[in-house]
């Protein structure tokens, strides 16, 4: 009787301990990991979002850049940070890919963090520099390309990543030889794709933004299944004749391991408010981003079902582990 008793207490406990952790939380501000350089689609989702919860939740969501190993280094940060819900990131779809290209991993992509919520989802757009190619140019850029005698130089974000994923992907579509340059993000590489030191790069509409309204970058084609309302002149992979390179990323909102589930409970409504609010979808589906929220247990299922078909996929591209 007086274990039954003890059990029940403790029982009592753990409830009101929770409910506790759940109404006095945040007590601090939140840091929001971004695992890549700050001026790409990531960071514009991250702070779109995180400017919402700060407002939402009383407390300051701080966005913080940690670029470079293909998006491990932040990822890493995260996956040994404190499991409080003080310390979150956002993860994409090339940390599912990496278990498949890198011998080493720092972290465990399906086990090292608890899942909050997907953030969104976008196509990608293959941009060339404004010199030398005009919005939709892709046949002129393919041509070109094939005739060239040497690989074409594509910026990526690193080994595994989307953009290095569709470079791959364009090489065995287009049957043009390409080298995958890496950077530590879409950001430098778009600058220098402007430069014209890169022929292209591909990273999502947000990414390329700023260049493109700027004119010192053109848009040359969409992994998309249809046209970007913002770029109607430029055509899709499959209207480009490379029907195998409809490819997107996606975005998702990640806490350490063994983080409280009344705090992930919480950030997970709080993701729902800030994807729901007006101004932040008219600004990021400008951008070509498909906003997607989810519960925790459905971004662990997709998360689970990345790792398996990115591992087939790889494979098939011929990628070497590194």
């Amino acid at each position: 009787m007086n274990f039954r008793c003890l059990i029940a207490a403790l029982a009592f406990f753990l409830t009101g301990y929770s409910q506790f952790a759940l109404a006095v939380y945040p007590e601090k501000p939140i840091r929001l990991i971004v695992p890549w350089a700050a001026g790409g689609s990531t960071d514009a989702l991250a702070r779109a979002v995180a400017q919402r919860m700060s407002e939402s939740m009383g407390q300051p969501v701080v966005v913080e850049n940690r670029a470079g190993a293909s998006g491990r280094i932040g990822a890493e940060a995260l996956a040994k940070s404190a499991p409080d819900g003080y310390t979150i990131g956002v993860i994409e779809l090339a940390h599912t890919v990496a278990p498949s290209v890198f011998r080493q991993m720092p972290y465990d992509v399906l086990h090292d963090f608890t899942p909050v919520s997907l953030l969104g989802e976008s196509p990608l757009v293959l941009f060339s520099d404004s010199a030398r190619y005009r919005a939709g140019d892709i046949q002129r850029f393919l041509a070109e390309s094939r005739k060239a005698g040497a690989p074409l130089q594509l910026a990526s974000s690193g080994n595994g990543t989307i953009s290095h994923l569709a470079a791959k992907m364009l090489e065995a579509q287009a049957g043009i030889p390409v080298d995958a340059v890496p950077y530590r993000g879409s950001a430098p590489a778009l600058t220098d794709v402007s430069a014209q030191l890169v022929k292209g790069h591909f990273a999502t509409l947000a990414s390329g933004s700023s260049l493109l309204a700027a004119g010192k970058i053109s848009a040359l084609m969409v992994t998309g299944p249809a046209r970007l309302p913002s770029l109607p002149g430029v055509p899709t992979a499959d209207e480009a004749k490379l029907p195998g390179m409809q490819i997107s990323q996606w975005w998702a909102l990640v806490a350490p391991a063994r983080a409280p589930s009344p705090v992930v409970t919480r950030l997970a409504e709080e993701v729902r408010l800030a994807l729901a609010n007006p101004q932040t979808k008219a600004r990021l589906n400008s951008q070509g981003i498909d906003l997607k929220g989810s519960s925790p247990a459905q971004l662990g299922d997709r998360l689970r079902g990345e790792v398996d078909r990115w591992a087939n996929l790889v494979k098939q591209a011929g990628i070497q582990p590194e």
